[in-house]
This record gives structure tokens, C-alpha cells and sequence, in this order.
């Protein structure tokens, strides 16, 4: 017999509560912790705790930049034992960004051993490598042990753990920082740390400094592995005004002359976080692909520095015009995305600029500093206390050491006679006979005085803001001269420049071997190019169950545009269609094409020309085809449908137009009636009481219409003319003999 066991009273193992109630809470305590302890920087020392446990971690070792270092294995096991309850690979992983110059522009770990490289390789495991902190690491932590910031209990209340570290610079500028929370991300770039430091003093002269005026001394970002950023000014104060943006850098290149007058490009720093071996096999893609016609071919002699050779294919192509393409095809051009998302003093995630964020990190530097001050007062006042219990023994010497001698207890004895306390008498018990000559008399009284001075500079420094504020300053200036453009860290690596104004389209397009193609293209959407001319279509194959949808002939230098039933033209190069060897490729990897969205109309593009477009809904307008072309992947907005989507795409070949409804009616106007515009929904074409258009035709009045038969046969239309109307008209009902599919030719 089963028993029935009933809940506890107390109720603590079942919760009534909604499923989504519960969901809603703990997805949202999980989004916090995420957002608080793994993905945002604090904005005071510009470090996520795991970072911030690992330097804490290493101080507590003793790993300071002048003692020896200690295996990494040792310091990942204090942090995960101590303060961090995570994997080892995760704290290896940051310990080991911490170290790799190429990530951080000021290294706070110095590491010994493999630690990786700039081509994307691994460190070796942490039983094999060994670290210590670096001098920048130290002056983030300078004054912890002077109650200069908060603790808090650690994940097992065992230890104790710095809410936030003393930061003697800004280094969430510094080294920057990136971090994917729930519903939030951080990404900030790297920046010249005496630039920082000039732009915090500024705002400590005018605390109402602009941002502009900020960016006279901060110029930009300066990135570990240098480059130059092309970045315009005005996006870039924007950028810091907001906390939002980008930040485009290239890769910094020159040019080195050959024999008989050939040339090279060689590269020596790369834009940030971009990984050398992938950048060299991308590169080398493009040639195999032959998508850089300019470029010949490509070699990496890096040793320790960065060195990519780059041939030209011909001696005759300017070096501005081939790293121009390049740029355009390639990471030696990338943009850092700028999210200033970090969490304030209260530990809220906002986004500031450049301004707010500095505000945030001064701030922070006052309130170290006053509560070093206020803790150095609290140990000069009891050392004081103490100096003064000891001047007791040479003002009485022969009665203290009577006491001393004779009492039973001499301590009470010594604190009734002389209105000591318990701290002044054990120091006068603790006092050694040797230490009673004159000569200690004399060293206490100068101690007791330079100590009364301190204690009165503090306590003057406490009661002055400005006071405070100035020495806030004075530390920053010592900051400069350790981290500043004179030392080998502080020197400036990224600079800046202006993308120069050169059409490397035109020259990529001209190196292109002009050869006729035909493009074919299925009904599922596999694309390709066969050389020459399909003599018959019948003999191409294709996938089971495929088909044949468009022939077009083209040439390589041509551009291909494809209208689709969204309303969007695409534009692909010629030369970039695969071949016709196999069955091609899916077009659909080529540009942003749903799979609901069917393709209209193909063709290749002739500057110049215009063309007619009409949706289903009946609307059309006259487009100059230069409008079509797009660059982009996801392609240009040029006709606006509904839900029916886009009907036609004709070559505007003549003086009159047909267009032929869903009912069977058929209406001709004057192609002058259509307006030309560049986009939009264009004008009505045909009235319907049910369904839409069909089909159209584009035909010259001389020449006369025509329609095209289910066998390929084509039909004059001599008595076209009765089924002229004024546009946006019903039409009547097409003529004996019109093909059933109501369509002027067969699809």
C-alpha cells in the first residue's frame, strides 16, 4: 500500500507562485548578475571582478613587479578558491588577456612564457607559464591596504574582497573594455593614458570643460597594435558626446620599391583584434576567388613585429588605389563599435561619454584619497598617543622604573599615577632598558613633532575641498610622468589620417578580363556562369526536382541586378558569380534574400537606361536604372508593395504600355502618363474591382503589340488600338485567341 506523505507546515520546499512569475524573477536575478559580475566594467577602475579578484589575488601573493614570478596555475587556484566560485579556463583566459600586449594597452600582468600571439594562437596551459603584476597593475592598487576602498565578504564569507580597486589612473579608457550582458553590451576602445590624465586635469582646472574641449587633449583612441584611425573629427566627438558610435582604423602600410621598377606593400601594424593568420588567409581567399584583381599575392615575414608583403599584380597599379580596395574587401579595415555601457559608483549600468566618465573616475580618486588621509590621521593620533605615554618615562624616569621594579602590578600602578591609558602603558612596559638613553628621548620628541605636523596638514587637507581636489591633481601628475609619452608603455601607437579620395572601383573593374557569359539561374535559386553563349538551354542540368527560371547573357565587367518580388534591387558583380561547372551556388548566400521573397526579374544593368516597375497592387512607376544599384548586401528599397508584392520589371523600349489584369482585362496608355521617379509606390495603373495585375508590355506604336504563345510562337496584334484608354482606367477584355495564363509572354 503506498503512503501518503503530506507537505511540511512550514512550507519552505513548495512554492505557489505562477510559472512565468517564477521565470520573470529568476531570469531577471540571472540578467543582473550577469550585467554586475561578469559583462559591464565598473566605471571607477575600469575592471570586471574577475579581473579585479585576479590583481587582488596576485597582491595577497606578493607578486609585486620587483619579486619573482610564481606559476599561473597558483594564481588561478587563490582565485577560484578564494573569490571567484568559476572555472579555471575562464580565469586563466582573463589572466592571460591581462598579459598579451597586443590586447591591452597597458598590460597589467607581465607573463612569462608562451601567452599567446597576435596570429590567434593559445597560451600554453597555466602549469607551464608564470606571472607578476606589471607597474600599471600596481598603481591601480596603490593605497589598498590604507582602507582606501570597501570590502566585502567573499562567496564563502571566509576571506574579504575589494568592492573596487584605488585606480591611481583611469584605466577603463585606458585598456578599454567589452563584455556581452543580458540585453546590454559594453565595448570601449583602448586610449593614450597621459592624454587621459591632461583631460582630467583640465577638469580640474574647469571643472565646465566641453567635450570638444576635452578631445584637444584626448585625440582618440590609441590601440595596442597601433594603425591609423580615419575616423572624421566630428563622429569622433559625437562618438565621446554620447558614448555611442565607432571607430574605423586601418591597417598602417608603406610602400617599398623593387628592382626594375616593381613595388610592394608591406604592412606593419594591423587594425585591433583582428588575428594576422586569419587576415592572411582572408587575403589570399580574395585572390584564389580572384575578388582582388589588383592583388598578386600575399606573404607574412612577421617575426617579432608585424610584416605582411603585398604584390601588386601590375607594376602599373598606384599602391593608394590597390590598399583602397583591399580596405573595402578586407579586415586591414575594421570598425570598432564604441557602447560606453559601464556600471557607476551605486553599481547602475548606464552609458557615458567621455566627459561623465572621467567626472566619475576623479570622484572616485577624491574619495580614495580622503579616506587615506582620514585612515593616516587615525594612526598618527594613536602613535601620538603613544609618543606621549613614552615621554612620561624620561619626565619620571626614576619613578617609572621604581614602579617598575617594586609594584606587584605595575601596569595599574603606572596607569593610576600618571593617567595613562592601557595602549601607553604597555608601550612604557614594552620600552627596553637600552632605549632610556637621551639620545631616544630626543628622536621621540622630533618623531612626536613632524607627526603633529602631518596630523595638522590632514586634518587641514580634510577641511578643504580644494585642498583635496589639488592633490587629486598632484597624484595624476605622478601618474604622467610613470605611464607618459616618455616612457616605452606611454608612447602614442595609433595616429590618424583621412581616407584619401580615390575610385578604386573603377580600377578593380578595369583590371577585370572582359569575356562573354551567359548567367543561369534556377528555379530554386542556384546561380552560375557559363563562358560564352548557351546554344541549348534544354542541355543544362540541374538539381532533382529544379529547373531552369532565367538565361541571361552578360559580360564579366557587367553588374547584375535582380529585382525582387519585395520591391528590392541587388546588385552583384559579374565576375563574382561561380562558375558553371557544377550547379552553382544558392543565391540566397550571395545577398539577404528571404526564402518567402521570389525573384522578379534579372538582368544585367546599362547606365542610362530606364526601366518600368509595377506591383500587383497595380501601381507603377518609370525608374532610371542607375537608381537600382545597391552595394550592400541586403540590397535598395526601390518599389513599395503590399502584401501581393511586385508584378514587372520591363525595359522602357517604347511609347505605349499594355498592362493586363488578374479578370482578363487588358488596358494600353501612353508610357508618358507614368511618372519617373527614383523609388516609391508609383502611380495606379489599372482599376480592379477584385484581384490585381497580371503582366505588362512595353511596345512602340510604329512597330505595333505582340504577345508570346505557350509554344514560343509570336502573335501580331494588329487591332491593339481598341484597347487604348486614359490610365487607371478598367480596360476591356483581352482579344480572341490571348493566351489563357492572361500573359503577353510565357514564364
Amino acid at each position: 500500500m503506498t503512503k501518503h506523505f503530506d507537505p511540511p507546515d512550514d512550507g519552505d520546499r513548495i512554492v505557489d507562485e505562477p510559472l512565468s512569475e517564477a521565470l520573470s524573477k529568476r531570469y531577471l536575478a540571472y540578467a543582473l548578475s550577469t550585467i554586475m559580475h561578469r559583462a559591464l566594467p565598473d566605471v571607477r577602475d575600469g575592471l570586471k571582478p574577475v579581473h579585479r579578484r585576479l590583481l587582488y589575488a596576485m597582491r595577497q601573493l606578493r607578486l609585486d613587479p620587483t619579486t619573482t614570478a610564481k606559476k599561473c596555475a597558483r594564481v588561478v587556484g587563490d582565485v577560484i578558491g578564494k573569490y571567484h566560485p568559476h572555472g579555471d579556463t575562464a580565469v586563466y583566459d582573463a589572466l592571460v588577456r591581462l598579459a598579451q600586449d597586443f590586447a591591452q594597452r597597458y598590460p597589467l600582468i607581465d607573463g612569462q612564457g608562451n601567452f599567446g600571439n597576435i596570429d590567434g594562437d593559445n597560451a600554453a596551459a597555466m602549469r607551464y607559464t608564470e606571472c607578476r603584476m606589471t607597474e600599471a597593475a600596481s598603481l591601480l592598487l596603490d593605497g589598498i591596504d590604507e582602507d582606501a576602498v570597501d570590502f566585502r565578504p567573499t562567496y564563502d564569507g571566509e576571506e574579504e574582497e575589494p568592492v573596487v580597486l584605488p585606480a591611481g589612473f583611469p584605466n577603463l579608457l585606458a585598456n578599454g573594455s567589452s563584455g556581452i550582458a543580458v540585453g546590454m553590451a559594453t565595448s570601449i576602445p583602448p586610449h593614450n593614458a597621459a592624454e587621459l590624465i591632461d583631460a582630467c586635469l583640465l577638469l580640474l582646472q574647469r571643472p565646465e570643460a566641453t567635450t570638444a574641449d576635452l578631445m584637444e587633449r584626448v585625440q582618440g583612441p590609441d590601440f595596442p597594435t597601433g594603425g591609423v584611425i580615419v575616423e572624421p573629427r566630428a563622429s569622433l566627438l559625437e562618438t565621446y558626446e554620447t558614448g555611442r558610435g565607432g571607430v574605423r582604423v586601418r591597417a598602417r602600410w608603406t610602400r617599398e620599391d623593387l628592382q626594375r621598377g616593381g613595388y610592394q606593400i608591406v604592412i606593419t601594424e594591423i587594425p585591433y583584434q583582428v588575428k594576422k593568420a586569419d587576415l592572411v588567409e582572408q587575403l589570399a581567399e580574395l585572390i584564389d576567388n580572384k575578388k582582388a584583381p589588383l592583388l598578386g599575392d600575399v606573404r607574412d615575414e612577421s617575426a617579432e613585429d608585424v610584416r605582411l608583403v603585398l604584390e601588386p599584380k601590375s607594376r602599373n597599379v598606384e599602391p593608394e588605389v590597390l590598399m583602397e580596395s583591399l580596405f573595402k574587401l578586407s579586415a586591414l579595415e575594421s570598425r570598432f563599435p564604441v557602447n560606453m555601457n559601464v556600471l557607476d559608483a551605486r553599481g547602475t549600468p548606464g552609458v557615458m561619454g567621455l566627459k561623465p566618465a572621467l567626472l566619475a573616475f576623479l570622484a572616485h580618486r577624491r574619495e580614495v584619497l580622503v579616506r587615506r588621509a582620514k585612515w593616516r590621521l587615525a594612526k598618527i593620533e594613536q602613535r601620538l598617543h603613544i609618543l606621549e605615554g613614552l615621554l612620561v618615562v624620561y619626565l619620571n624616569l626614576d619613578e617609572v622604573i621604581r614602579i617598575v621594579r617594586y609594584e606587584d602590578e605595575p601596569k595599574a600602578k603606572l596607569i593610576s599615577t600618571f593617567e595613562l591609558s592601557d595602549i601607553q602603558a604597555d608601550a612604557i612596559l614594552n620600552t627596553r632598558l637600552r632605549q632610556l638613553a637621551k639620545l631616544e628621548e630626543m628622536e621621540i620628541r622630533r618623531e612626536h613633532a613632524e607627526l603633529s605636523e602631518e596630523r595638522d596638514g590632514i586634518v587641514g587637507l580634510l577641511a578643504s575641498d580644494q585642498k583635496q581636489w589639488s592633490l587629486v591633481g598632484v597624484g595624476l601628475r605622478d601618474v604622467r610622468t610613470a605611464l607618459g609619452p616618455g616612457t616605452a608603455v606611454g608612447k602614442r601607437r595609433s595616429t590618424f589620417g583621412e581616407a584619401p579620395a580615390v575610385d578604386a572601383t573603377a580600377a578593380v573593374e578595369a583590371m577585370i578580363v572582359r569575356e562573354a557569359i551567359t548567367i543561369i539561374m534556377s528555379d530554386r535559386g542556384w546561380i552560375r556562369a557559363a563562358k560564352g553563349k548557351v546554344e541549348d538551354p534544354s542541355e543544362l542540368k540541374f538539381k532533382e526536382g529544379d529547373k531552369l527560371a532565367f538565361l541571361v547573357p552578360a559580360e564579366t565587367t557587367d553588374k547584375l541586378l535582380i529585382f525582387a518580388s519585395d520591391g528590392r534591387f541587388f546588385t552583384i558583380g559579374c565576375d563574382k558569380l561561380p562558375s558553371a561547372r557544377g550547379h552553382g551556388e544558392p543565391l540566397r548566400l550571395m545577398i539577404d534574400l528571404d526564402d518567402r521573397v521570389k525573384i522578379v526579374d534579372m538582368f544585367p544593368h546599362k547606365p542610362g537606361r530606364k526601366r518600368f516597375l509595377a506591383s500587383k497592387a497595380g501601381y507603377g512607376f518609370v525608374l532610371p536604372e542607375d537608381e537600382a544599384l545597391a552595394n550592400r548586401r541586403a540590397g535598395k528599397q526601390v518599389l513599395t508593395v503590399d502584401d501581393k508584392g511586385a508584378a514587372v520589371s520591363l525595359e522602357m523600349t517604347g511609347d505605349r504600355v499594355a498592362v493586363v489584369g488578374d479578370n482578363g482585362k487588358i488596358l494600353i496608355f501612353q508610357a508618358d502618363e507614368l511618372p519617373e521617379m527614383p523609388r516609391g509606390k508609383g502611380v495606379k495603373l489599372q482599376a480592379y474591382r477584385e484581384g490585381g495585375l497580371r503582366d505588362a508590355l512595353v511596345f512602340d506604336k510604329e512597330q505595333g503589340a505582340a504577345w508570346i504563345d505557350t509554344a514560343g510562337r509570336t502573335r501580331a496584334w494588329p487591332e491593339w488600338a481598341e484597347w487604348v484608354g486614359k490610365r487607371a482606367g478598367a480596360g476591356r477584355l483581352a482579344p480572341k485567341g490571348f493566351p489563357t495564363s492572361k500573359r503577353f509572354r510565357p514564364r
